[in-house]
């Protein structure tokens, strides 16, 4: 048998190896805040006309098309650079050129796609990027892709600096990504055709129409196009496998199994930590492990086999002879379909869905049905410009009948938070999240339960802005950071159930904290601590690197400065 350490220093002796990215204790995070930060000033990044030009001008650096060699750049893989080209398609005359300019292989996809991966090959000799038909922002770093989410929040600063051409091409790329890839991907690479990202699409169509609208150029044939793409990536969502349960809500749940490739590094790191941190915590015994034995040989375990020692809490050397002898474990099939389904969800890692995310698929989560009720009612609103009454009325329906359940299985009225739902044990999750202001944004929340997540603002909410958890897990979609995505749907949330005044002040936190730290680093990042309004991030979990850029950061800090009053950009600019 394995002995497992219990010993707190046995136990962060294991978690100071790196390589292992194991999750040392932690406390919850109003326990130990951290001190406030001081920014000194830098006299030529100053102002905030310095960071709106940035982001102007940034646009063009992250944006991405099929004539750019950069864009099949992928340090997330090894191997030769491939660009797949869907059963069929010609070859578009941009390319004809590209193998030899880019060092770039052309390849093909067989006759039938889906997003679901069972109609693909097992796997791919060489991963590669998916084709696209029009240019896209990508959000920074190492992504040279363009994600499913992030294009939401880059497509409202794109219309924001009057960027319409360029945010409507990424609309019809997803609309490329239904038609031939089977779905709305979690971006345009092979390794992610089994899965797709918050489902954002009829925010995104809406966008554009509207931005057309003020442009004077409606254009309803578009609209109605749109309107059958925005359907078939509903049904996706709405059907097995993406069904909770039977609780008529929906769940993430990527299609195919085992290990991902596209961690940065080697895979196999992560995926050692995840296995020692379930040995130490729940011991050998723990469902999301499996040891190599006489009943699960080698060849049946999907990912790598590692080698672990667990010593007896007594002993004061961890390698000494009171560990016991190497046991041969690897990770469970579900613990992979729990990791993949994770990364679904856009919040990759937290711990919300259990450690490492490994229990994702056995949620019906607020944030995928709360944008769910919306798309549903962005139908409906499509239905009736398009003159469909009969299809308004039914899509009405629908969204009444995802509210219903979303306050059954969701809505904590004694908490006053919207909380995950675990489908297979039949509890709400306790584990209070970012996500509880989605159905503000959305309109799903009555008002009394507008008024309750806007009492909870203080669970939340720090020097820079909101937090996505109380606990820290060393996980960057985690206590204390802060992700701009989350700031624009909380900060709308709060205006449309009446809360300007803490709208306001959130609002206030995060740009001031986003500015000031300009002025330090020169650029904009993927992600903030808002308890010390810092760029400089502690993780141990998942990817480590702040990214600089940043897609959706830049598309944040637009939008909310424009939604704010006049009074809070001159703030700023005294700042």
């Amino acid at each position: 048998m394995l002995r497992i350490l219990t010993s707190f220093r046995l136990l962060c002796f294991a978690c100071s190896v790196a390589a292992l990215a194991v999750v040392c204790p932690s406390n919850m995070a109003a326990d130990h805040p951290l001190p406030a930060r001081t920014f000194p000033a830098d006299e030529g990044f100053q102002s905030l006309d310095d960071v709106l030009s940035y982001i102007s001008g940034d646009w063009n650096r992250l944006t991405r098309s099929m004539s750019d060699c950069s864009t099949f750049i992928d340090s997330k893989t090894n191997g030769e650079p491939v660009l797949y080209l869907p059963a069929g398609v010609a070859l578009p005359p941009v390319l004809a050129e590209m193998e030899e300019r880019c060092s770039v292989r052309i390849g093909r996809l067989p006759e039938r796609v889906h997003i679901s991966r069972r109609e693909l090959p097992n796997q791919f000799e060489n991963h590669g990027l998916l084709y696209l038909e029009n240019p896209y922002v990508v959000p920074g770093g190492q992504f040279n892709e363009m994600y499913g989410w992030d294009s939401y929040f880059i497509i409202r600063g794109l219309l924001q600096n009057g960027r319409r051409d360029l945010a409507k091409g990424m609309v019809e790329n997803f609309f490329y990504e239904i038609e031939h890839y089977g779905g709305v991907l979690n971006a345009n690479r092979t390794y992610y055709l089994g899965r797709s990202q918050p489902p954002f699409l009829t925010s995104m169509i809406l966008a554009i129409y509207r931005a057309d609208q003020t442009a004077g150029s409606t254009n309803i044939g578009w609209l109605s196009r749109a309107y059958t793409f925005a359907i078939r990536d509903y049904d996706q969502w709405t059907r097995a496998p993406h069904l909770a349960g039977n609780t008529g809500l929906s769940r993430y749940f990527d299609e195919d199994d085992g290990p991902v490739p596209e961690i940065m590094g080697d895979p196999s790191n992560y995926y050692r930590g995840v296995v020692h941190y379930f040995l130490l915590h729940e011991g050998e015994d723990s469902p999301h492990l499996v040891r190599v034995d006489a009943q699960h040989p080698p060849g049946s375990i999907m990912g790598p086999i590692f080698q672990v020692s667990v010593c007896d809490p007594a002993s004061v050397d961890p390698g000494g002879e009171n560990c016991a002898a190497p046991d041969r474990v690897g990770l469970a099939p579900d613990a992979y379909k729990g990791d993949r389904s994770m990364r679904e969800s856009g919040f990759d890692v937290t711990f919300r869905f259990g450690p490492f995310g490994i229990e994702t698929h056995h949620y019906a989560p607020v944030c995928l049905n709360s944008l769910l009720y919306k798309t549903e009612k962005d139908l409906e609103e499509m239905s009736r410009l398009l003159g469909r009454p009969k299809d308004a009325r039914r899509w009405h329906e629908k969204a009444l009948a995802r509210r219903e359940k979303i306050t059954e299985y969701l809505w904590d009225a004694q908490r006053g938070l919207f909380l995950d739902y675990n489908f297979l044990t039949h509890a709400r999750s306790s584990y209070e999240y970012a996500t509880t202001f989605y159905p503000l944004w959305s309109g799903l929340a009555s008002n009394e339960q507008g008024r309750s997540v806007a009492k909870n603002l203080a669970l939340f909410e720090q020097a820079g802005g909101l937090t996505m958890s109380r606990f820290e897990s060393q996980a960057q979609w985690d206590y204390p950071y802060g992700w701009a995505p989350i700031h624009l749907l909380a900060v709308e949330g709060l205006r449309r159930y009446g809360y300007a005044a803490d709208a306001d002040r959130i609002t206030h936190k995060f740009l001031s904290m986003v500015l000031r730290n300009f002025r330090l680093d020169h650029t904009i990042r993927e992600k903030y601590d808002v308890v010390s309004e810092s760029t400089q991030t502690h993780i141990g979990v998942g990817y480590t690197q702040n990214v600089n850029g940043f897609g959706w950061t830049n598309a944040v800090f637009l939008v909310l400065l424009h939604e704010s009053p006049k009074e809070l950009a001159a703030r700023l600019r005294k700042e």
